[in-house]
């Protein structure tokens, strides 16, 4: 697999991670006291971000992304549907 489309990849799954982080775990935790959702979910989530990171870091060469541009990219995973923008328009 090239490093291309393991980005695109990582950048789904860090993307879903995230959600599912900020939308199911986050209030299994807080309202219904049940923090094992965060600890698994957030990990996963954790690993896809470095991973994400590192990947990006590592496309930008190959890319020929600006400093900006690979700024963008990188705080994108920062933000809910920050890794789909990132799909959508740095990824064709």
């Amino acid at each position: 697999m090239n490093q291309n489309r393991l980005f695109f990849w990582v950048s789904r799954f860090e993307g879903i991670s995230f959600l599912l982080l900020l939308g199911v775990a986050m209030p299994l935790k807080y309202i219904w006291h049940w923090p094992l959702g965060v600890e698994v979910i957030g990990m996963a989530h954790g690993l896809l971000f470095v991973a994400y990171e590192v990947l990006a870091l590592g496309l930008k060469p190959i890319k020929g992304w600006t400093f900006k541009q690979w700024l963008i990219i990188a705080i994108c995973a920062l933000l809910p549907f920050g890794p789909f923008y990132v799909e959508k328009n740095y990824l064709s």
